[in-house]
């Protein structure tokens, strides 16, 4: 909850780099995760991110 809607842009740009990354290399990663998961966190961030904006605005 300390976190600021602009945090969780932040990360979800850095998510979404990462997915251009996997599918620039056709999916292959050798630590990371695969694309499913940066998508779950993607909307998870977003979710976050509205929770936090609607907290913000009452």
């Amino acid at each position: 909850r300390d976190m600021r809607v602009s945090s969780f842009t932040d990360l979800i740009i850095q998510k979404l780099l990462r997915v251009k990354q996997i599918e620039d290399n056709q999916g292959k990663t050798l630590v990371s995760e695969g694309l499913d998961a940066n998508y779950l966190d993607i909307i998870n961030y977003s979710v976050f991110a509205l929770i936090k904006f609607i907290e913000q605005a009452t």
